[in-house]
């Protein structure tokens, strides 16, 4: 199957059936790298840090073997903190081996997208999968492109896949958005079965709990969110600033006599 980023096949390894996912050249990807996602990565190698910044022949190439890499990683550390994600087996030359995700047959097993739903399986997944969101913001992740097109359903339910663009939820302003969006996505697709999870609000709420230090894998959660109605006092942030720019100026005049004193 032919994806946005990757064409991904069914191999045989020994006597194992397994998943291979060949990254497409850059060029030849309908999603793109994006400042969006990249933000907040660590790279641990400073002279290909600085060439990834200057966007130069180097730098790309560094650039595209990172984001290959992102995918592999996520994986690993989300496989690790108990996410329902393919279990990752190598990754070399842009090309990720993991698990086959298999259905009750042991075929490769659908996408989300693919199933028509009952009501109570709706409301099932979707629980399942809002706590999958969960454990990998426990993790430190956001998926960032979560959608019923991106879940599996194996034999013994949903499973998350795609991650390359996966970002660093400590590290990204754009987190908070990413999250609320990859849970929104979810409840508008398992609202068309079961109407009512289109009520809940639980991207925010989950985003609110981590932002308290609080959030736990087990967490329970209502749904709900409570926003505050409480107008931002706008000329108070605006006098703090102003406070903080003349006592930085203060500062470096201090400083400034110091130096021709001496």
């Amino acid at each position: 199957m032919s994806g946005k980023e990757a064409i991904v096949y069914v191999v045989r390894c020994g006597e194992e059936i397994r998943c291979a996912k060949v990254y497409k050249e850059a060029n030849k990807r309908s999603f793109r790298q994006a400042v969006q996602y990249t933000e907040g990565r660590k790279v641990k190698n400073s002279r290909r840090a600085r060439a990834m910044e200057k966007g130069s022949r180097y730098g790309r190439k560094e650039q595209e073997e990172a984001w290959q890499n992102a995918e592999a990683d996520a994986l690993r550390r989300l496989a690790a903190a108990g996410v329902r994600v393919p279990e990752p087996y190598n990754f070399l030359d842009g090309v990720l081996l993991m698990e086959l995700v298999k259905d009750e047959n042991g075929n490769a097993a659908p996408r989300l997208n693919d199933l028509t739903l009952t009501p109570e399986l709706a409301r099932e997944y979707h629980r399942m999968l809002v706590m999958q969101v969960v454990r990998m913001l426990c993790a430190g992740i956001v998926h960032g492109d979560l959608s019923e097109y991106n879940v599996l359903v194996g034999s013994d339910g949903p499973v998350i896949i795609d991650l390359p663009q996966a970002v660093d939820a400590a590290g990204n302003n754009s987190a908070e958005a990413m999250l609320e969006r990859d849970v929104d996505n979810l409840t508008a697709y398992f609202g068309r079965f079961a109407p009512e999870l289109r009520t809940t609000d639980y991207g925010k709420e989950i985003w609110s709990i981590y932002q308290s230090g609080t959030l736990q894998p087990d967490v329970v959660l209502t749904g709900c969110f409570e926003r505050s109605e409480v107008p931002v006092d706008v000329d108070g942030v605006i006098r703090e600033i102003d406070d903080v720019v003349k006592e930085e100026a203060a500062r470096q005049r201090y400083k400034e006599a110091l130096a021709l004193e001496k």
